[in-house]
């Protein structure tokens, strides 16, 4: 196997820097919205560190960059006692919604930065930064559509919760007890990528023209 181990730090710097910032606009628009639990646990932070998951953020990670896949994971999941929301239904879904929104915000500032320091049309190599960049808005847009998959315990899933009629949305969340078996299932197969690849691929064409 022909590995870039420089490359894969690179790589796995800018995934770990976008899954801290997406936990932490969780835990703050929890706290924003009534419930202070993740604040109490420290979880309304830039330390990587009180983030991270063992197996989404580390394993799943180096699996994917030294074997040339799409770089996405996870962290761990910021708990939410939804009693304590003004809105329960309603700010659930904000809070679920945060973290694909954070990684669509760092997409189009790293684009916007990229563009900045370096144009397609230049025949000089990108560059460390460019390359940085780059990688900063691909692997944010991958982990924002990743996390919407309309799976319960992903972002998406919680969202959809707060979207159906109470009717629909009771049984729809007893998908979250087989949710990581599904997800795993999707992954294995790559179903995930038909759901991930074509909005990814369509807002990479839109930031870098």
């Amino acid at each position: 196997m022909n590995i870039d181990p420089i490359a894969v730090a690179i790589s796995f710097g800018v995934l770990l820097l976008s899954l801290t910032i997406h936990e932490a606009a969780h835990a703050w628009t929890a706290d924003k919205l009534g419930d202070p639990t993740a604040r109490g646990l420290g979880r309304v932070s830039l330390n990587p560190l009180v983030h991270i998951d063992w197996i989404g953020t580390v394993l799943l990670p180096i699996i994917a960059a030294v074997s040339h896949l799409p770089l996405i994971g996870w962290a761990k999941p910021v708990p939410v006692a939804i009693r304590n929301l003004r809105h329960p239904r309603r700010d659930f879904m904000l809070v679920a919604a945060a973290g694909p929104i954070s990684n669509l915000l760092q997409a189009i500032v790293a684009a916007g930065l990229l563009r900045l320091v370096w144009s397609p049309a230049q025949p000089t190599d990108p560059g460390v930064l460019a390359t940085i960049l780059f990688l900063a808005v691909q692997i944010n847009l991958l982990l924002a559509f990743f996390n919407l998959i309309p799976i319960p315990p992903l972002d998406g899933g919680n969202v959809m919760l707060g979207l159906l009629p109470p009717g629909l949305a009771v049984p729809y969340s007893q998908l979250r007890q087989y949710g990581f078996i599904i997800l795993y299932a999707l992954l294995l197969t790559a179903a995930a990528s038909a759901f991930i690849m074509p909005p990814t691929n369509f807002m990479m064409r839109i930031l870098i023209p």
